[in-house]
């Protein structure tokens, strides 16, 4: 029960924030033009599609592994470029995207923990 409910929340912030930059990418896209993605727009829309299927998946405990890796991979390129607190200057902007990026750290350990659990 506890698995189920786990990974029911978890999945949820994918589900959530994946179909929002996906609906409305916004300012994300400028974010990661400035990180040098190439095709920034298409590149942010898609990784709100690969959080939104992989979220959706792993709350629906349907191939968890396999959608924690994708959430992984996703997250952590969006941790990189989301939240650079260390480019922040202004001290209350930088405390805020610190708080973001160590959130996002906190869901990859809880990726992890998916990925470490044993098949049920």
């Amino acid at each position: 029960m506890f698995k189920t409910l786990g990974q029911l929340l978890l999945g949820s912030i994918f589900i959530v924030g994946g179909a929002g930059t996906f609906a409305e990418p916004g300012g994300r896209v400028k974010m990661v033009e400035a990180a040098g993605v190439p095709q920034a727009r298409q590149a942010t829309i898609l990784n709100g599609v690969v959080m939104t299927a992989a979220g959706s998946t792993l709350a629906a405990g349907i191939l968890p592994k396999l959608s924690a890796t994708a959430l992984l991979g996703s997250l952590t390129a969006t941790t990189v470029v989301g939240h650079p607190f260390w480019k922040e200057e202004n001290p209350a902007s930088r405390a805020n995207q610190q708080i973001q990026f160590l959130k996002n750290l906190s869901l990859i350990g809880g990726l992890l923990l998916v990925l470490a659990g044993k098949n049920d």
